[in-house]
């Protein structure tokens, strides 16, 4: 596909975060953009804001409508497609029978990312934080990038960074979702996990696992392969890289993990020499070790101690990423996107961490029906490390009810007794009637719908 020749570009799920990005892009290149999704949110607001089309009816009747007085000629117009879209849909089936130029989103970045050095960032826990890390220790540094971001920067405020001069560093999140990061041909990758997860795209997780020894063959012959030394085939990668670790001797080590203050702080072992005393501007004993992948890279790229120490401590994370929505002496609110078992205990171990003697509450939602049934007993587990949950019903995104599967299979696998089951639309109600020291809101479908009113109750 020769962009060059692209007038008009239409997304199919423009209000994915991954696909929002990508029209970001093109939208500043000047192209026509339109899109449509199933409902309107903050994100798609904001594209609306920026001049993008975008509607919220998947029938043909609206998307003629739509597109119909602009004349879409098929010779110019690329058409972008998120998986999430349903094979039955109206607009989709429309492009397709009217022979469109249709490309998975994975395609289209991939395609971008043949102009650029490119830092690619894998894994099933940790890739946003750690790419937008990067991103912003390059950026703070001086340094010009294009970023394709998986959560909103909240040092930046947008998933999109756009660059100044016209070779710039690309830093992208690398999806392992339909193998979509098998489209990309990056200079640096880095893989943070391969934790079982995406078993109904898979069916085993040795089939997933085999996917990322796939992406680091998708390196350029001089590319740079980082991995955390802790993910359990890390001998199956026949690459020679780079290690990284909290726990185990590695190329690049974190060593001595304090908490200061509020503030974690951590000392840096590689090559003979340390690092000693570094601050960190996220919480967590997790993102200390996307702070040590974001070392390796930004090393790997020219930049000093001084420019990486100054990047990490100015680091404000990612929306729904440990996100502070209340940061009070007596009521603490913490929102995180964490929704599988891994996640989950890094949130509430770091919440405790930082909180070992407040009540802390959770509010998790479990997201998609294949997920709920595969991790079930390690949703349990994570879970059973708060002091009080409150479970919301399954939110199911793409996928249609599994027979049995529901929040109560997570509830009969619990331990702990102060659990209960509550609709979306009673949780405001539930948390008046109850005394909280520390929330935390868990999970990726809708409940972020929660966070304003939640923040209202308590400001």
């Amino acid at each position: 596909m020769n962009f060059s020749k692209i007038k008009k570009v239409y997304f199919l799920g423009i209000g994915g975060i991954g696909m929002s990005a990508i029209a970001r892009f093109f939208n500043s290149q000047n192209i026509q953009v339109y899109g449509y999704d199933k409902t309107s949110t903050i994100l798609t607001k904001e594209l609306e804001a920026e001049g993008i089309n975008i509607i919220y009816d998947d029938s043909v009747k609206a998307l003629q409508k739509q597109i119909i007085d602009t004349k879409f000629p098929k010779s110019s117009t690329l058409v972008v497609l998120t998986p999430a879209i349903p094979k039955n849909h109206e607009g989709w089936n429309w492009f397709i029978d009217n022979n469109f130029t249709i490309y998975k989103r994975a395609k289209v970045l991939g395609v971008i990312s043949e102009n650029f050095y490119t830092i690619a960032v894998a894994g099933t826990h940790g890739k946003t934080t750690t790419s937008t890390l990067i991103a912003h220790i390059l950026k703070h540094s001086g340094v010009d990038i294009i970023a394709f971001l998986g959560g909103v920067s909240s040092n930046y405020q947008t998933n999109y960074i756009a660059p100044v001069g016209e070779y710039p560093f690309m830093v992208v999140e690398a999806d392992e979702f339909d193998r979509s990061f098998l489209s990309l041909k990056p200079n640096d990758a880095i893989i943070t996990s391969t934790d079982a997860d995406h078993l109904d795209i898979y069916g085993k997780h040795d089939e997933l696992q085999k996917s990322f020894i796939e992406f680091s063959k998708c390196l350029k012959p001089k590319g740079t392969l980082i991995l955390k030394k802790d993910i359990d085939i890390v001998k199956q990668f026949s690459k020679k890289h780079i290690s990284y670790s909290i726990h185990k001797k590695a190329d690049f080590e974190a060593q001595n993990i304090q908490v200061k203050n509020g503030s974690y702080y951590f000392d840096l072992k590689a090559g003979g020499h340390i690092w000693e005393s570094i601050k960190m501007g996220l919480p967590g004993s997790h993102n200390v070790e996307n702070a040590v992948a974001a070392i390796v890279v930004s090393l790997n790229l020219g930049l000093n101690e001084v420019q990486i120490r100054k990047g990490l401590s100015s680091f404000k994370g990612v929306k729904r990423r440990f996100e502070y929505i209340v940061k009070k002496k007596d009521f603490v609110y913490i929102d995180d996107y964490a929704h599988h078992p891994e996640e989950l205990k890094a949130a509430i171990s770091s919440t405790k961490t930082l909180y070992p003697k407040k009540k802390i509450t959770g509010i998790f939602q479990p997201h998609l029906y294949t997920r709920t049934r595969d991790f079930a007993s390690g949703f349990a587990q994570s879970l059973d490390m708060l002091d009080e949950v409150i479970l919301l019903d399954i939110y199911p995104a793409r996928e249609l009810p599994i027979k049995d599967v529901n929040s109560e299979m997570i509830l009969h696998l619990m331990k702990n007794k102060n659990v209960v089951i509550c609709n979306k639309d009673k949780v405001l109600k539930l948390l008046k009637n109850k005394k909280i020291e520390v929330l935390l809101t868990l999970g990726a479908g809708d409940i972020d719908q929660l966070v304003k009113p939640i923040e209202k109750l308590y400001i």
